[in-house]
């Protein structure tokens, strides 16, 4: 099943910049495992906004919050998703 995901941050303004700093980076292992994993497939930035677009393949509706929810930033984005079918 693929799903397509809007993600747009919106992160606390007075969060500490050191604690920011590891959720970012423990965000981007998270990625690269899922990327690695075959369920990350596309990742699009959007410019001029704090937001991506991801394409999830995943095998079902709960694996992907699953995934989803397993994102350091999961507390603070705002997230829209697509299911996808062939044309």
């Amino acid at each position: 099943m693929e799903f397509l995901a809007r993600a747009e941050q919106n992160i606390p303004p007075d969060i500490d910049p050191d604690r920011l700093a590891a959720i970012k980076g423990a965000e981007k292992v998270r990625a690269q495992e899922l990327i690695d994993a075959g369920k990350m497939r596309r990742i699009w930035r959007l410019p001029g906004r704090r937001a991506v677009m991801v394409l999830y393949d995943v095998d079902s509706v709960d694996e992907l919050h699953e995934i989803i929810s397993s994102l350091p930033l999961f507390p603070w984005l705002d997230m829209t998703i697509t299911p996808l079918s062939s044309h």
